[in-house]
């Protein structure tokens, strides 16, 4: 698992908590997603955070809706992102592959309440084999497309294509929920060992 350095881990749990003031929200869960979640992080890569929150009651009870997500700007390669709880049930209740991968991440900056225990424990009841599937294979081909037809191709690309496709099997075998780690994908799929120490 990637250990994130507690200088930086500090910086973030800042970071969450002013939003939290300035946007004047609840952040009910907040983790790393991406590369270092996934466990194949390069030199370069973004700190990726994202988090679920919750507005006053009084923002749920307008006609109108508001703005259901938070962006922030990326300053010193972190990169801040949040949907809000109403938002998150309903891509959760699609069984949404991103979202999932954030209940599952190994790396979790932030967690209060109930919700994120309760959004795990639901997992295996929402989760959708066609529901996911799709995603990932998009993800695939799009990876494939955009990063291993150039002349010069990155290592961490080819993981951008294998970890999708690893999650396909993954479906295609019936296993659950697919995991966010990319070691969890390699040790239970890859059976032969000549092979899986290639990952």
């Amino acid at each position: 698992m990637e250990i994130i350095e507690e200088n930086i881990y500090q910086e973030i749990i800042h970071r969450l908590e002013k939003i939290q003031s300035d946007e004047e929200i609840r952040i009910l869960f907040a983790c790393e997603s991406g590369s270092r979640a996934w466990g194949f992080p390069s030199n370069d890569s973004d700190y990726d955070v994202r988090f679920i929150y919750i507005r006053k009651p009084e923002c749920y009870l307008s006609i109108d809706e508001g703005r259901d997500v938070i962006e922030k700007e990326i300053i010193d390669d972190v990169d801040l992102s949040g949907w809000d709880l109403k938002k998150a049930l309903k891509l959760f209740r699609k069984s949404n592959p991103p979202l999932f991968e954030w209940i599952q991440s190994p790396i979790v900056y932030m967690k209060q309440y109930s919700v994120y225990d309760k959004l795990k424990s639901f997992l295996p009841i929402y989760y959708s084999p066609i529901s996911c599937m799709h995603p990932y294979t998009n993800m695939a081909e799009g990876n494939l497309r955009d990063y291993l037809k150039n002349e010069r191709v990155w290592i961490k690309k080819y993981f951008y294509v294998l970890r999708p496709v690893l999650a396909c099997n993954w479906i295609e075998n019936n296993l659950g929920p697919v995991p966010t780690e990319f070691d969890k994908l390699v040790d239970t799929l890859i059976k032969d060992g000549k092979l899986k120490r290639y990952f």
